[in-house]
């Protein structure tokens, strides 16, 4: 049986990973959070907490889900006393790819995150529909071996598919290729774009379209377009719309966004998550 430290055990991460392994046959977790509140949240949901000097001492795995912008703190203090083979588990690829992580040679740094569930889908129930999180929703992941062997490899897989079941694929990509996932990806420019979006809503609203209207309409266009521009479905936008999109790009967006890319803004983003920064 391996033993499990999960640091940020009661935080909003960690509380679902702590639901999913407390019970694991293959596991002995050991929960660790670092104040009082933390530490009550845990005895509340009938969770032992564990100190951290415990935690490092008997941890075979330690998980880290606690915020960015504590990980090279934290991570400075807990590895230098990790009994060697250790693998140190990562929710996000900004840390190690920011150099947040002490260097040693003896142990294994694995990074994993969430795809959380496809916007198109075979779920049947209400509660798994209604899962944007994933853990009732069947979901992807993507990990990566920041350092180690490929056994090292099997073992982070392993617990990630477990602290994110149910899983379907689990894909594995450089820690440099999941960076460039998120932040660039996902926030610099999906979320980004999403957020605009959530705008041209309320501006329609707040240009007299009634708010259910507006965002029946919106949802409605938005699911169309998805099956279209993704080929989930066999269909093409109208040519009026593709005339909008040609002229609404030249003032929406700059002609030079996808330096967002480049490994050099890349890497400003993933500093700039781990120094609590709001800009790169």
């Amino acid at each position: 049986m391996e033993t499990v430290a999960l640091f940020g055990a009661a935080g909003k991460i960690g509380s679902r990973i702590a639901e999913k392994v407390r019970d694991d046959p293959d596991y002995r977790v050991l929960y660790v959070e670092a104040g009082e509140a933390g530490m009550a949240r845990l005895r509340e949901r009938g969770l032992a907490p564990s100190t951290q000097a415990e935690a490092v001492g008997e941890a075979d795995t330690v998980v880290l889900a606690i915020p960015d912008t504590a990980i090279g703190k934290v991570a400075s203090g807990l590895v230098p006393q990790l009994k060697p083979g250790a693998l140190v588990v990562l929710l996000d690829p900004a840390a190690p790819h920011g150099g947040e992580l002490p260097e040693r040679e003896d142990i294994a740094y694995f990074c994993v995150h969430p795809c959380h569930p496809p916007l198109v889908n075979d779920e049947v129930t209400p509660e798994a529909r209604g899962d944007f999180w994933g853990g009732t929703a069947k979901q992807h992941i993507v990990c990566a071996l920041v350092q180690g062997t490929d056994k090292d490899y099997g073992r982070g897989e392993a617990l990630a598919r477990r602290m994110f079941a149910p899983v379907m694929n689990a894909h594995r990509i450089t820690v440099e290729q999941m960076a460039i996932l998120e932040p660039a990806m996902a926030e610099t420019v999906i979320l980004t774009c999403m957020v605009i979006m959530k705008e041209a809503i309320e501006e329609a609203i707040a240009c007299g379209v009634p708010r259910q209207v507006a965002y029946d309409f919106a949802l409605g266009h938005m699911r169309v377009n998805l099956g279209i521009l993704f080929g989930f479905i066999d269909a093409q936008v109208s040519d009026g719309a593709k005339l909008a999109v040609e002229r609404a790009r030249k003032s929406i967006f700059q002609p030079d966004w996808k330096k967002v890319f480049a490994p050099e803004n890349v890497i400003a983003e993933v500093k700039a998550i781990t120094q609590g920064r709001a800009k790169a």
